[in-house]
Formats: C-alpha cells, sequence, structure tokens
C-alpha cells in the first residue's frame, strides 16, 4: 500500500511541475527583436518545450532562429526547424537578414553550429537521437497530415529535449489542434485533456465543449505552455509598426447554373454544392478572370483542379501549383512568386496557404468554402504586418451558394470574438510569476 501511495505522490508531483529539465535562460538576446520578441523568447528557452501561438507577420521566423541559436550555444549540438513547402527558403532568407546562417537540408545530414532547415515531408529521414531541439514552423499543419504522418511527427519529437513550436491559430476553440501541440511537446496526450477539461456533445459528431467549472483551469494550463498574441499590446508592449491596414472584402455573386432565369435551387447539401461548383465552374473563373489587375501581383485561390486549369488559361502571366506537381517544381513557382518572377499565381490553400509571406501582393480572389480556417491562412498570407497597401479579397460565388459564404462569415464572426475573448481570459495566467521571474504553478486542491 505505501508503495502505491509513493507512485501516486510521484504522479502529483509530475502533474504539478512547470519547470521543464531542457529549459534553460538564454545565452544570446539579439538587440535587433523587439522588445515582445525578446519576451517570448526568454519565455520559451526557460520553458525548454513550448508553443507560440502568435499572429502573422509577429515575426515567428526571427523568434524560432534565435531560439535554435541558443540552444546551439547552450549544447554544441544540432537543430532542427521543419516548416511547409516553400517556407525553407524563406528562412534562409530570413538568416541572411539576420547574421544568421541557415542550412536548407533534405538528405538526413545536419550541420553543426549553424541553423537546419526541411520539410515536414522529409523528417523521417533524420534521426531525433542527434538533435537538441526541433522548431515545427506553422505547426498547425499538422491536424492537414494524414493520421500515420501526424503520428510519426509526435512520435520524432518525444526523443527531442527542446521542442518549440509556432502557429498562428486562427481558431483557437479547435480544441484538437491545441491538444495534439500538448501532446507533440510532452505535456500532456489530446485524449488526457479531452478527458479532464471538455464534455463530448453527444451526438454523433466529433465535437467537444469546454466544462463550465473547467474553464478557468483550463486556460491556466495551457498558459503554462503556451503564449496567444495578436498584436503587442496583448503583453503590454508598444503596437508600433504592428497595426493592419484596411482590408477589404469583397463580394462578386455570378448567376446559378439553372434552367430557368430567376429561378435556382439554393445549394444546401453538400453534394448540392459541389454539383454547383461543377455547373458554374466557367461563369466563375470567367469572373477572377475580368476581376485579375492587370499590373500588379495577385493570387488566385482555388479547390478544383479543373478550375486552376481554365484560369491559368484565361487570366495573363497566371502559373498554377497543383497537387500533382512534384515537390521541387511547386517550391519553385511558390518561390518564384514571393520573389516577383511570378505575376499572378493560382493554387490551393493546403498547398500555400502555410507559413508564405506575400506583403508584396494586395489583391486575393476566393471562392466559396465553409472553411474559415482555410479562408484565413489564405487572407494572411497577404493581409499580415509589413504590408503597406490595403488589401482587397475578393469572393466570386453563385447566388445558390450564398448560404455557404454567410456560414464561413459567421465562423469568421465567432472566431475573432473567441480570440479577443481568449487573450483577455489568458492574459492573467499569462504574465503571472514568481519572483525569481518564473511561471506561477498550479495549484493542487488540498483533497487531492
Amino acid at each position: 500500500m505505501k508503495r502505491k501511495l509513493n507512485g501516486y505522490q510521484s504522479f502529483l508531483d509530475n502533474r504539478k511541475r512547470l519547470k521543464l529539465e531542457a529549459g534553460f535562460d538564454p545565452v544570446w538576446m539579439p538587440s535587433w527583436l523587439f522588445g515582445f520578441q525578446q519576451y517570448l523568447v526568454n519565455w520559451a528557452l526557460r520553458q525548454g518545450r513550448a508553443a507560440i501561438l502568435a499572429d502573422c507577420g509577429l515575426g515567428k521566423g526571427p523568434i524560432q532562429l534565435v531560439c535554435a541559436m541558443n540552444v546551439i550555444q547552450h549544447t554544441n549540438r544540432p537543430v532542427l526547424i521543419v516548416a511547409p513547402l516553400a517556407v525553407t527558403r524563406q528562412f534562409v532568407h530570413e538568416g541572411e537578414k539576420f547574421g544568421i546562417e541557415v542550412n536548407r537540408t533534405s538528405d538526413g545530414k545536419l550541420k553543426r553550429g549553424v541553423v537546419n532547415v526541411t520539410n515536414y515531408e522529409r523528417l523521417d529521414r533524420y534521426d531525433p537521437a542527434k538533435i537538441a531541439c526541433l522548431c515545427c514552423d506553422e505547426s498547425g499543419v499538422l491536424k492537414h497530415f494524414d493520421t500515420k504522418t501526424r503520428k510519426q511527427v509526435t512520435s520524432f519529437m518525444q526523443e527531442i529535449p527542446n521542442r518549440f513550436l509556432g502557429t498562428a491559430t486562427p481558431a483557437p476553440n479547435d480544441f484538437v489542434e491545441l491538444g495534439s501541440s500538448a501532446e507533440a511537446l510532452g505535456v500532456m496526450k489530446n485524449s488526457q485533456m479531452l478527458g479532464r477539461f471538455f464534455s463530448h456533445c453527444g451526438d454523433e459528431s466529433s465535437r467537444w465543449e469546454l466544462k463550465g467549472h473547467a474553464k478557468q483551469a483550463y486556460w491556466r494550463w495551457v498558459a503554462k505552455w503556451a503564449r496567444a498574441m495578436r498584436k503587442p499590446s496583448d503583453f503590454g508592449f508598444d503596437d508600433d509598426g504592428f497595426i493592419l491596414p484596411d482590408l477589404h472584402i469583397n463580394h462578386h455573386v455570378v448567376p446559378a447554373a439553372c434552367e430557368y432565369p430567376g429561378f435556382f435551387p439554393v445549394a444546401i447539401g453538400l453534394d448540392e454544392q459541389r454539383k454547383e461548383k461543377r455547373k458554374s465552374l466557367s461563369s466563375r473563373c470567367e469572373k477572377v478572370a475580368e476581376l485579375v489587375p492587370s499590373d500588379r501581383p495577385a493570387v488566385v485561390w482555388c479547390h478544383l483542379n479543373d478550375e486552376s486549369d481554365y484560369l491559368e488559361k484565361i487570366i495573363p502571366d497566371a502559373v498554377q501549383v497543383r497537387g500533382n506537381q512534384s515537390d521541387e517544381i511547386k517550391e519553385e513557382r511558390l518561390t518564384g512568386f514571393s520573389d516577383g518572377e511570378i505575376r499572378v499565381l493560382i493554387t490551393k490553400a493546403k498547398i500555400g496557404g502555410w507559413g508564405l509571406n506575400w506583403q508584396h501582393c494586395s489583391d486575393v480572389f476566393c471562392f466559396s468554402s465553409h472553411s474559415y480556417e482555410a479562408f484565413y491562412q489564405t487572407v494572411r498570407r497577404c493581409w499580415r504586418f509589413g504590408q503597406a497597401r490595403e488589401v482587397n479579397v475578393n469572393l466570386v460565388y453563385t447566388e445558390a451558394e450564398g448560404s455557404v459564404v454567410e456560414n464561413m462569415l459567421q465562423k469568421e464572426r465567432r472566431s475573432s470574438e473567441l480570440f479577443d475573448g481568449i487573450i483577455r481570459e489568458m492574459h492573467g495566467y499569462q504574465i503571472e510569476k514568481t519572483e525569481d521571474g518564473s511561471i506561477d504553478e498550479m495549484e493542487i486542491p488540498q483533497w487531492v
């Protein structure tokens, strides 16, 4: 009996402990980081394993590079940043900008003393036992991989001491994403998180709701391993230089595909919506071609291969990136658009919607979709801190697809309100520190 009690006490001690063994004080803090970035670097390194949920354009790239260099100097062992396709080149450019050597690698080999970066698709070529630190850029993309790949990445990370996740989480109510992050960092398994803080809605869906009495405990728990930020003032810093330009969402409605003008069925179910997209493909694409400017960059986001093929034919200077192309061709074309060599890019959100910085472009074109996350990611490639112009997002859809667009925009409004609420909810816990500067530990109830 005594052995069982000792074992349970050890379990409680482990649950109570916040400071992870991999954490350490920064050994290098460059002056070119903004104050809020220095705060995030300092906090993440002292944690050892942490998630930075900072909005697009707040500098997650430089933050990860500085964290990686600190681990290199502290351990004298290799570090690796893993990123979506074409984002590895951005890390090289960011490194050149700030005087940090970044080595793009794809063959499983790592250079010492420099920051190594590769794509998620090539992570299985590396030996985790040789890596002191893994930074997952745009870690939210993990949930879009198949289950096998997601498990492989999570398993790969478990053997690495220092782990950092970076993502501009568009929907903090996506508890599965937060649970996956916690599991990747070794904080708690996703299933344990759901069981502890949530209740299943009881229907046939996979929806979970936060238990009313667990709300405070949940966000306090998240605040121990994550920092959420929409703007520097969320942490008391100056927003100067981090104020977004105006965003204009323009609606362009084309006639629905119907036999009798003025009479059309509303596309309600997914099957009806798919049929409507097929029937109206030509009219929607031609409307986009009519709207795309002829003298400046533009990006067109589509859903179907037939859409991208037709758009490429009817839009001057357009180049498409599609799924059946090799990774090399995809990366070359995405980079070409980033560098201004390609004027009009046509692609899908699941291909180019993560991590790429396209502040040089302010004209965005989309078709209707229920997915607010896909809409958010595609818009935020251009509408991000550092964008100098007002951004125009052009939604093109048929009369029968109006309910689809309204559903997506309702999700956008709810998500925005929820994110603001979560920042307020977490703020008190995020800044709560003990005298030595570490985050205060969660109290264990006396009855336990």
